[in-house]
Protein backbone atom coordinates (compact mmCIF):
# COMPACT_ATOMS: atom_id res chain seq x y z
CA UNK A 1 0.00 0.00 0.00
CA UNK A 2 1.24 3.13 -0.81
CA UNK A 3 0.52 4.54 2.06
CA UNK A 4 0.72 2.43 6.17
CA UNK A 5 -2.00 1.56 7.70
CA UNK A 6 -3.35 2.80 10.26
CA UNK A 7 -4.42 0.58 13.24
CA UNK A 8 -6.44 1.71 16.51
CA UNK A 9 -5.63 -0.77 19.45
CA UNK A 10 -8.67 -1.47 21.87
CA UNK A 11 -7.50 -3.67 24.94
CA UNK A 12 -8.16 -3.18 28.83
CA UNK A 13 -4.49 -4.20 29.36
CA UNK A 14 -2.28 -1.31 29.10
CA UNK A 15 1.01 -4.00 28.63
CA UNK A 16 -0.82 -5.48 25.70
CA UNK A 17 -2.07 -2.26 24.38
CA UNK A 18 1.62 -1.06 24.62
CA UNK A 19 2.97 -4.27 23.23
CA UNK A 20 0.66 -3.95 20.11
CA UNK A 21 1.28 -0.96 19.42
CA UNK A 22 5.03 -1.71 19.71
CA UNK A 23 4.57 -4.37 17.07
CA UNK A 24 2.84 -2.54 14.96
CA UNK A 25 5.10 0.96 15.04
CA UNK A 26 8.28 -1.46 14.34
CA UNK A 27 6.26 -1.94 10.86
CA UNK A 28 7.80 0.09 7.57
CA UNK A 29 3.82 -0.27 6.27
CA UNK A 30 1.25 0.43 9.65
CA UNK A 31 1.37 2.98 12.46
CA UNK A 32 -0.37 2.55 16.15
CA UNK A 33 -2.52 5.78 15.69
CA UNK A 34 -4.24 5.17 19.02
CA UNK A 35 -5.14 3.18 22.06
CA UNK A 36 -7.84 2.50 23.37
CA UNK A 37 -8.74 1.10 27.01
CA UNK A 38 -12.84 -0.03 26.46
CA UNK A 39 -14.95 -0.08 23.57
CA UNK A 40 -16.66 3.72 24.60
CA UNK A 41 -13.37 5.52 24.52
CA UNK A 42 -13.05 3.59 21.24
CA UNK A 43 -16.18 4.48 20.00
CA UNK A 44 -15.21 8.08 19.96
CA UNK A 45 -11.79 7.66 18.59
CA UNK A 46 -12.37 5.39 15.33
CA UNK A 47 -15.25 8.70 15.07
CA UNK A 48 -12.25 10.91 15.21
CA UNK A 49 -9.10 8.97 13.61
CA UNK A 50 -11.06 6.97 10.63
CA UNK A 51 -8.71 4.17 11.13
CA UNK A 52 -8.15 1.45 8.68
CA UNK A 53 -8.03 -1.79 10.78
CA UNK A 54 -8.91 -1.96 15.12
CA UNK A 55 -7.65 -5.03 17.13
CA UNK A 56 -10.34 -5.61 19.53
CA UNK A 57 -9.89 -7.44 22.64
CA UNK A 58 -12.90 -10.02 23.66
CA UNK A 59 -13.40 -9.62 27.31
CA UNK A 60 -13.39 -5.54 28.59
CA UNK A 61 -14.94 -3.03 31.41
CA UNK A 62 -18.16 -1.26 30.36
CA UNK A 63 -18.91 -3.08 26.95
CA UNK A 64 -17.84 -6.15 26.23
CA UNK A 65 -16.31 -6.69 22.93
CA UNK A 66 -18.73 -9.21 21.17
CA UNK A 67 -21.22 -5.99 22.48
CA UNK A 68 -19.15 -3.54 20.72
CA UNK A 69 -18.09 -5.63 17.55
CA UNK A 70 -21.97 -6.34 16.74
CA UNK A 71 -22.64 -2.56 17.09
CA UNK A 72 -19.58 -1.76 15.10
CA UNK A 73 -20.35 -4.14 11.95
CA UNK A 74 -24.08 -2.87 11.87
CA UNK A 75 -23.49 0.73 12.05
CA UNK A 76 -19.85 1.22 11.05
CA UNK A 77 -18.12 -2.03 9.34
CA UNK A 78 -14.66 -1.67 9.19
CA UNK A 79 -12.01 -4.14 9.40
CA UNK A 80 -11.34 -5.85 12.89
CA UNK A 81 -9.06 -8.57 14.23
CA UNK A 82 -9.96 -10.13 17.46
CA UNK A 83 -7.62 -10.40 20.57
CA UNK A 84 -8.39 -14.20 22.03
CA UNK A 85 -7.87 -15.55 25.06
CA UNK A 86 -6.66 -19.55 24.92
CA UNK A 87 -9.71 -20.89 26.72
CA UNK A 88 -12.66 -22.63 25.87
CA UNK A 89 -14.78 -19.24 26.96
CA UNK A 90 -12.31 -17.18 24.45
CA UNK A 91 -12.99 -19.87 21.62
CA UNK A 92 -16.75 -19.62 21.50
CA UNK A 93 -16.56 -15.92 21.81
CA UNK A 94 -14.40 -15.81 18.85
CA UNK A 95 -16.57 -18.42 16.82
CA UNK A 96 -19.16 -15.44 17.75
CA UNK A 97 -17.10 -12.65 16.76
CA UNK A 98 -16.32 -14.35 13.41
CA UNK A 99 -19.93 -14.85 12.42
CA UNK A 100 -20.50 -10.81 12.97
CA UNK A 101 -17.46 -9.93 10.66
CA UNK A 102 -14.30 -9.72 12.49
CA UNK A 103 -11.88 -11.17 9.48
CA UNK A 104 -9.62 -13.22 11.95
CA UNK A 105 -8.15 -13.33 14.99
CA UNK A 106 -4.94 -14.00 17.10
CA UNK A 107 -4.77 -16.35 20.33
CA UNK A 108 -2.69 -14.67 22.91
CA UNK A 109 -1.28 -16.82 25.64
CA UNK A 110 -3.08 -16.75 29.43
CA UNK A 111 1.10 -16.44 30.68
CA UNK A 112 4.16 -15.03 29.56
CA UNK A 113 2.53 -12.22 28.26
CA UNK A 114 5.06 -9.92 26.93
CA UNK A 115 7.38 -12.83 25.33
CA UNK A 116 4.38 -14.78 24.12
CA UNK A 117 2.97 -11.70 22.21
CA UNK A 118 6.37 -10.64 20.81
CA UNK A 119 6.90 -13.97 19.73
CA UNK A 120 3.40 -13.76 17.88
CA UNK A 121 4.63 -10.49 16.23
CA UNK A 122 4.90 -11.77 12.63
CA UNK A 123 0.91 -13.39 12.70
CA UNK A 124 -0.23 -10.38 14.70
CA UNK A 125 0.70 -8.15 11.74
CA UNK A 126 0.11 -10.35 8.78
CA UNK A 127 -3.30 -10.06 10.45
CA UNK A 128 -3.67 -6.80 10.77
CA UNK A 129 -2.18 -6.25 6.72
CA UNK A 130 -4.75 -8.88 5.57
CA UNK A 131 -7.55 -7.05 7.29
CA UNK A 132 -6.84 -3.93 5.60
CA UNK A 133 -7.73 -5.43 2.02
CA UNK A 134 -10.40 -7.76 3.09
CA UNK A 135 -14.17 -7.46 1.82
CA UNK A 136 -16.25 -6.11 4.68
CA UNK A 137 -19.32 -7.61 5.74
CA UNK A 138 -22.00 -5.96 7.27
CA UNK A 139 -23.29 -7.87 10.58
CA UNK A 140 -26.32 -9.54 10.43
CA UNK A 141 -29.64 -7.63 11.61
CA UNK A 142 -30.31 -8.98 15.65
CA UNK A 143 -33.52 -10.76 14.61
CA UNK A 144 -31.99 -12.85 12.01
CA UNK A 145 -29.79 -14.80 14.69
CA UNK A 146 -31.98 -17.62 15.80
CA UNK A 147 -31.54 -18.75 20.07
CA UNK A 148 -28.36 -20.81 20.07
CA UNK A 149 -26.15 -18.08 18.65
CA UNK A 150 -26.13 -19.36 14.97
CA UNK A 151 -27.13 -16.93 11.80
CA UNK A 152 -30.49 -17.44 10.57
CA UNK A 153 -30.15 -19.80 7.10
CA UNK A 154 -32.61 -20.72 4.61
CA UNK A 155 -33.14 -24.94 5.57
CA UNK A 156 -31.43 -27.50 3.95
CA UNK A 157 -32.29 -28.30 0.39
CA UNK A 158 -34.54 -31.97 0.70
CA UNK A 159 -31.87 -35.03 0.48
CA UNK A 160 -30.91 -35.56 -2.93
CA UNK A 161 -30.73 -39.57 -1.88
CA UNK A 162 -27.66 -39.68 -2.32
CA UNK A 163 -26.93 -42.72 -0.29
CA UNK A 164 -25.14 -45.09 -2.89
CA UNK A 165 -22.74 -42.84 -4.00
CA UNK A 166 -22.17 -41.47 -0.23
CA UNK A 167 -19.25 -44.03 0.82
CA UNK A 168 -17.00 -43.92 -2.43
CA UNK A 169 -17.38 -39.77 -2.62
CA UNK A 170 -15.62 -37.30 -0.57
CA UNK A 171 -15.87 -33.52 -0.74
CA UNK A 172 -12.81 -31.64 0.33
CA UNK A 173 -12.92 -28.11 1.71
CA UNK A 174 -9.99 -25.80 2.18
CA UNK A 175 -9.99 -22.28 3.96
CA UNK A 176 -8.36 -19.62 5.96
CA UNK A 177 -9.55 -16.04 6.42
CA UNK A 178 -12.84 -15.26 6.34
CA UNK A 179 -13.34 -19.08 6.39
CA UNK A 180 -15.57 -20.77 9.33
CA UNK A 181 -18.81 -18.43 7.61
CA UNK A 182 -18.12 -19.56 4.34
CA UNK A 183 -17.81 -23.36 5.50
CA UNK A 184 -21.33 -22.35 7.78
CA UNK A 185 -22.92 -21.40 4.10
CA UNK A 186 -21.54 -24.75 2.35
CA UNK A 187 -22.61 -27.41 5.40
CA UNK A 188 -25.80 -26.26 6.32
CA UNK A 189 -26.65 -26.94 2.93
CA UNK A 190 -25.42 -30.05 2.95
CA UNK A 191 -28.14 -33.07 3.22
CA UNK A 192 -28.24 -35.41 5.96
CA UNK A 193 -27.18 -37.98 3.43
CA UNK A 194 -24.15 -36.56 1.65
CA UNK A 195 -21.08 -37.78 0.97
CA UNK A 196 -18.09 -37.63 4.08
CA UNK A 197 -16.91 -34.17 4.01
CA UNK A 198 -13.24 -33.67 5.22
CA UNK A 199 -12.03 -29.66 6.36
CA UNK A 200 -9.28 -28.15 6.54
CA UNK A 201 -9.63 -24.16 7.57
CA UNK A 202 -6.10 -22.61 9.20
CA UNK A 203 -6.73 -22.47 12.99
CA UNK A 204 -4.88 -22.67 16.22
CA UNK A 205 -5.12 -25.51 18.51
CA UNK A 206 -7.77 -24.78 21.04
CA UNK A 207 -10.65 -23.26 18.67
CA UNK A 208 -11.68 -25.55 16.17
CA UNK A 209 -13.34 -27.96 19.00
CA UNK A 210 -15.95 -24.56 19.33
CA UNK A 211 -16.08 -24.46 15.67
CA UNK A 212 -16.69 -28.10 14.72
CA UNK A 213 -19.43 -27.93 18.25
CA UNK A 214 -21.22 -24.85 16.50
CA UNK A 215 -21.44 -25.89 13.17
CA UNK A 216 -22.98 -29.44 14.53
CA UNK A 217 -25.56 -27.40 16.07
CA UNK A 218 -26.59 -26.26 12.53
CA UNK A 219 -26.20 -28.20 10.50
CA UNK A 220 -28.10 -31.66 9.24
CA UNK A 221 -25.00 -33.63 9.13
CA UNK A 222 -22.67 -34.38 12.00
CA UNK A 223 -19.22 -32.32 12.48
CA UNK A 224 -16.93 -33.19 14.33
CA UNK A 225 -13.09 -32.44 15.16
CA UNK A 226 -11.29 -35.61 13.10
CA UNK A 227 -9.63 -38.09 15.22
CA UNK A 228 -6.34 -39.71 14.28
CA UNK A 229 -7.06 -43.63 12.38
CA UNK A 230 -11.35 -42.97 12.74
CA UNK A 231 -13.21 -44.18 9.60
CA UNK A 232 -14.36 -41.12 7.48
CA UNK A 233 -18.58 -41.73 7.36
CA UNK A 234 -21.57 -40.48 4.86
CA UNK A 235 -23.77 -38.20 6.19
CA UNK A 236 -20.21 -36.77 8.59
CA UNK A 237 -17.80 -33.70 8.24
CA UNK A 238 -14.25 -33.12 9.58
CA UNK A 239 -12.59 -30.99 10.80
CA UNK A 240 -8.75 -30.61 11.08
CA UNK A 241 -7.84 -29.94 14.86
CA UNK A 242 -5.72 -26.77 14.87
CA UNK A 243 -2.06 -27.19 14.60
CA UNK A 244 -2.26 -30.17 13.26
CA UNK A 245 -1.86 -32.11 9.43
CA UNK A 246 -5.07 -34.01 8.67
CA UNK A 247 -4.89 -36.14 5.41
CA UNK A 248 -7.34 -38.87 4.15
CA UNK A 249 -5.84 -42.72 3.90
CA UNK A 250 -7.54 -46.07 2.51
CA UNK A 251 -7.95 -49.32 4.71
CA UNK A 252 -9.77 -51.13 2.27
CA UNK A 253 -12.91 -49.76 1.37
CA UNK A 254 -13.20 -47.10 3.76
CA UNK A 255 -11.49 -43.43 3.88
CA UNK A 256 -9.73 -43.15 7.31
CA UNK A 257 -8.61 -40.01 8.81
CA UNK A 258 -4.82 -39.32 9.46
CA UNK A 259 -4.25 -37.10 12.11
CA UNK A 260 -0.64 -36.36 13.12
CA UNK A 261 1.92 -33.56 13.90
CA UNK A 262 3.80 -33.12 10.60
CA UNK A 263 5.71 -29.55 9.87
CA UNK A 264 3.78 -27.00 9.07
CA UNK A 265 3.59 -26.89 4.58
CA UNK A 266 3.39 -23.22 3.08
CA UNK A 267 3.35 -21.79 6.14
CA UNK A 268 0.10 -23.85 7.50
CA UNK A 269 -0.74 -26.46 10.32
CA UNK A 270 -3.02 -27.42 9.41
CA UNK A 271 -2.54 -27.06 5.82
CA UNK A 272 -4.75 -27.38 2.42
CA UNK A 273 -1.85 -28.69 0.72
CA UNK A 274 -1.37 -31.75 3.16
CA UNK A 275 -5.37 -32.89 2.67
CA UNK A 276 -5.71 -31.80 -1.17
CA UNK A 277 -2.17 -34.00 -1.73
CA UNK A 278 -3.57 -36.71 -0.15
CA UNK A 279 -6.86 -36.57 -1.58
CA UNK A 280 -5.48 -36.69 -5.57
CA UNK A 281 -3.57 -40.00 -4.45
CA UNK A 282 -6.48 -41.62 -2.63
CA UNK A 283 -9.59 -40.81 -3.77
CA UNK A 284 -8.89 -39.33 -7.10
CA UNK A 285 -11.84 -39.28 -9.33
CA UNK A 286 -14.68 -39.72 -6.45
CA UNK A 287 -13.18 -36.59 -4.98
CA UNK A 288 -14.79 -33.10 -5.13
CA UNK A 289 -12.45 -29.67 -3.93
CA UNK A 290 -13.89 -26.82 -2.81
CA UNK A 291 -11.72 -23.23 -2.30
CA UNK A 292 -13.07 -21.15 -0.13
CA UNK A 293 -11.83 -17.73 0.71
CA UNK A 294 -8.40 -16.85 2.26
CA UNK A 295 -4.66 -15.20 1.91
CA UNK A 296 -2.15 -17.23 0.54
CA UNK A 297 -1.97 -19.81 -2.13
CA UNK A 298 -2.20 -22.90 0.24
CA UNK A 299 -3.75 -25.78 -1.44
CA UNK A 300 -3.72 -24.41 -4.87
CA UNK A 301 -0.96 -26.89 -6.45
CA UNK A 302 -2.86 -29.39 -4.65
CA UNK A 303 -6.31 -28.92 -5.96
CA UNK A 304 -4.92 -28.89 -9.56
CA UNK A 305 -3.71 -32.17 -8.70
CA UNK A 306 -7.03 -33.60 -7.30
CA UNK A 307 -7.93 -32.45 -10.72
CA UNK A 308 -5.47 -33.68 -12.92
CA UNK A 309 -6.59 -37.18 -10.86
CA UNK A 310 -10.10 -36.37 -12.00
CA UNK A 311 -11.88 -34.49 -9.36
CA UNK A 312 -14.46 -32.04 -10.10
CA UNK A 313 -13.31 -28.80 -8.31
CA UNK A 314 -15.77 -26.06 -7.40
CA UNK A 315 -13.60 -22.26 -6.13
CA UNK A 316 -15.46 -19.35 -4.32
CA UNK A 317 -15.49 -16.68 -6.74
CA UNK A 318 -13.58 -13.04 -5.70
CA UNK A 319 -17.02 -11.02 -5.51
CA UNK A 320 -18.03 -13.19 -2.16
CA UNK A 321 -14.61 -13.99 -0.44
CA UNK A 322 -13.77 -11.50 2.69
CA UNK A 323 -9.97 -12.82 0.71
CA UNK A 324 -9.83 -14.06 -2.49
CA UNK A 325 -5.75 -15.16 -2.36
CA UNK A 326 -6.61 -18.65 -2.27
CA UNK A 327 -9.14 -18.86 -4.50
CA UNK A 328 -7.51 -16.87 -7.12
CA UNK A 329 -4.27 -18.87 -6.84
CA UNK A 330 -6.02 -22.19 -7.17
CA UNK A 331 -7.76 -20.47 -10.47
CA UNK A 332 -4.71 -19.30 -12.00
CA UNK A 333 -2.79 -23.02 -10.91
CA UNK A 334 -6.33 -24.20 -13.46
CA UNK A 335 -7.79 -26.11 -10.76
CA UNK A 336 -11.31 -24.90 -11.00
CA UNK A 337 -14.31 -27.00 -12.98
CA UNK A 338 -16.65 -23.97 -11.63
CA UNK A 339 -16.30 -20.18 -10.13
CA UNK A 340 -19.54 -19.62 -8.19
CA UNK A 341 -20.74 -17.16 -5.84
CA UNK A 342 -20.53 -19.18 -2.44
CA UNK A 343 -24.15 -19.51 -1.80
CA UNK A 344 -24.41 -21.23 -4.81
CA UNK A 345 -21.55 -23.85 -4.49
CA UNK A 346 -23.72 -26.51 -2.40
CA UNK A 347 -26.87 -26.71 -4.67
CA UNK A 348 -24.25 -26.98 -7.61
CA UNK A 349 -22.74 -29.74 -6.10
CA UNK A 350 -25.79 -31.66 -4.35
CA UNK A 351 -27.07 -30.51 -8.48
CA UNK A 352 -24.38 -32.77 -9.82
CA UNK A 353 -23.81 -35.42 -6.87
CA UNK A 354 -28.06 -36.21 -7.72
CA UNK A 355 -27.20 -36.51 -11.31
CA UNK A 356 -24.75 -38.85 -10.60
CA UNK A 357 -27.15 -41.07 -8.35
CA UNK A 358 -29.59 -40.91 -11.36
CA UNK A 359 -27.44 -41.99 -13.68
CA UNK A 360 -26.04 -45.17 -11.49
CA UNK A 361 -29.90 -46.23 -10.44
CA UNK A 362 -30.10 -46.34 -14.18
CA UNK A 363 -27.29 -48.28 -14.77
CA UNK A 364 -29.26 -50.71 -12.11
Amino acid sequence: MSRKIRVIVVDDSALVRSLLSEIINRQRDMECIGTANDPLVAREMIRELNPDVITLDVEMPRMDGIDFLGRLMRLRPMPVVMISTLTERGAEVTMKALELGAIDFVAKPRVGLASGLNDLAAQIVDKIRVAAVAQVRRAPAREAVPAGGGAAHAPAPASALLGRLSTEKLICIGASTGGTEAIKEVLVQMPADSPAIVITQHMPPGFTTSFAARLNGLCQITVKEAVNGERILPGHAYIAPGGTQFHVARSGANYVAVVDDGPPVNRHKPSVEVLFKSAAAVVGRNAFGIMLTGMGNDGAAAMREMKDAGSYNYVQDEATCIVFGMPREAIAHGAADEVLPLGQIAPALITRLRGATDRLHHRI
